[in-house]
């Protein structure tokens, strides 16, 4: 007897997860908040890594699909000081880690699905092992359930008493559209991929999107996560970086709309569980992280596949499990700590040196 599956929260992480388990004869039902696949903004670019991200999606039988939207170009990179010189430049990649927009590989996953496995609008009230309330009253029985809900996931108490804490640093995010025509200056110095102009306690990290636009991140070191309100203003921003570039400025200056704070939290490196019967997590329930290991996304989908694939392999939901979990502790913990470890030399004292040679590095070895 196949077992009853419900997955709490259809992100990247929760869709791939019933996308997998659908080519595998399994049925899941995903309870998502949102009312829709688009119903907000769902972020930048990411980069999906032939080992994780991509066998995700091979997995699921979408590689054509992906193939067809990337973006190769995406892969470039530029660093910078606050001066804006240019102090590494990779302007193409291997071709191993090409960009895809958050968006689109939403879309994907969710057109994948056959109706009714995503039920959009419904939001998780309450959890137990085996059981859910919705805000409806109503309540979803299973056999398993998988808390692939994020960062302040309903689902991790069942499991471990572990909670996000604030890394010391916050992003303001601000966004340009048709940046070809309407900024040709701030596209020149952006290029083709991603930029990081970082100094002391600070930086800009620049991301071209599809459709002609860039997303903004303002990087500021503050103990006091509540601080960044505050800075989601742009002449409070333009003053905190006064001493970089007007070129570098402009990427403030010049962009649209209201800016958005997102103070940067991450679970503690290691963060696991002892097992608990028909309840896991994946993705950043499990292992919440900042973006500087470019991993977030991909070990999510990567998660989802191990879990499916465990699930399809074996005869009872707890061994599935307990296989999931023993391999995927330890992936998840050497990741976290490549991004704790990352965040703090891309603001150290002399940056952006320490993240110049580890790129320098990387490109060399390959």
């Amino acid at each position: 007897m196949t077992p009853s599956i419900t997955i709490v929260g259809g992100g990247l992480g929760g869709l791939t997860l019933a996308r997998i388990l659908h080519t595998r004869g399994i049925s899941s039902t995903v309870c998502e908040l949102e009312t829709s696949p688009a119903a907000r903004d769902q972020g930048g670019t990411l980069d999906l890594h032939e080992e994780s991200g991509q066998r995700a999606l091979a997995e699921a039988g979408l590689t054509a699909q992906f193939r067809a939207v990337v973006r190769e170009e995406g892969e470039a990179l530029r660093i910078i000081d606050r001066h804006g010189t240019v102090r590494f430049e990779e302007a193409d990649g291997d071709g191993t880690r090409p960009e895809i927009d958050r968006g689109e590989l939403k879309r994907i996953l969710a057109g994948s699905l056959p109706e009714g496995v995503v039920r959009w609008g419904a939001k998780v009230a309450t959890v137990a092992p085996g059981r859910l309330t919705l805000a409806t009253g109503e309540v979803v029985e299973s056999d398993l359930v998988v808390g692939a809900d994020g960062a302040w996931s309903k689902v991790r108490p069942l499991l471990s008493d572990g909670v996000p804490r604030y890394s010391g640093l916050s992003f303001v995010e601000a966004h340009l559209s048709d940046v070809d025509t309407r900024h040709p200056a701030v596209a020149a110095l952006v290029g083709r991929g991603s930029m990081f102009a970082l100094a002391e306690g600070k930086g800009l990290i620049a991301q071209r999107t599809g459709g002609g636009r860039i997303r903004v991140y303002a990087a500021v070191r503050t103990a006091d996560a509540g601080a960044v309100t505050e800075l989601a203003d742009r002449d409070r921003l333009l003053e905190v970086f006064a001493g970089f570039a007007d070129g570098l400025r402009a990427l403030l200056a010049d962009s649209e709309g209201a800016l958005i704070p997102r103070p940067i939290h991450a679970l503690p490196v290691g963060h696991r569980w002892a097992r608990v019967p028909g309840v896991t997590l994946l993705g950043d329930a499990a292992h919440l992280m900042s973006p500087f290991a470019g991993e977030g996304a991909n070990l999510a989908m990567l998660d989802a596949a191990e879990l499916a694939l465990a699930l399809a392999d074996h005869d009872d939901v707890e061994s599935a499990l307990s296989a999931y979990e023993i391999a995927m502790f330890p992936r998840a913990e050497a990741a976290a700590r490549d991004s704790a470890d990352n965040l703090e030399a891309c603001f150290a004292a002399g940056a952006p040196d320490a993240m110049v040679e580890q790129m320098t590095r990387f490109a060399a070895q390959h």
